[in-house]
């Protein structure tokens, strides 16, 4: 399924679901291929109003899956690193804890992302290792394309 996504490089969100029985709640994203995946990190906002944005890479694709709370996903796909159009569209997605659900960004897209209630967490899984590729990441203004409502 990655495979796929990869060649038409485009963002996809792969829906989970989740089990409920007298012994608790299994959540899982089945259709999740993590054979391309290397690394993992979490990023834990304290509160709703810290924005991280833009952040992207050129070469890198990343996995989001909220594991607590909710966040709100801006991406942009990218049409020059140097010097990006102003009108760029932007896509946007909401990641809850409580709908398994991970949200793959190929190589080509910025993204941006902020919490809709405190102490939420966000998993970040990568294709490459830490450092593995030089001069990927790219950063501009968090305001440069959108505005993030508090």
């Amino acid at each position: 399924m990655l495979d796929k996504v990869k060649i038409e490089n485009q963002p996809e969100l792969i829906v989970g679901g989740n089990y409920v029985d007298e012994r608790g709640r299994l959540d899982f994203i089945n259709d999740l291929d993590m054979s391309l995946i290397k690394r993992v990190y979490f990023t834990t906002h304290f509160d709703t109003n810290v924005v991280r944005a833009w952040q992207g890479h050129k070469i890198e694709s990343r996995w989001f899956i909220c594991v607590k709370g909710n966040f709100t996903v801006k991406l942009i796909a990218i049409d020059d690193w140097e010097n990006p159009s102003k009108d760029l569209k932007t896509s946007n997605y909401i990641l809850s804890a409580n709908k398994p659900a991970v949200l793959y960004i190929p190589s080509g897209y910025v993204n941006g992302f902020k919490a809709l209630e405190q102490n939420s967490k966000l998993m970040i899984m990568s294709d490459y290792g830490l450092n593995e590729i030089e001069n990927d990441q790219v950063r501009f203004d968090q305001n440069k394309w959108t505005k993030w409502d508090n």
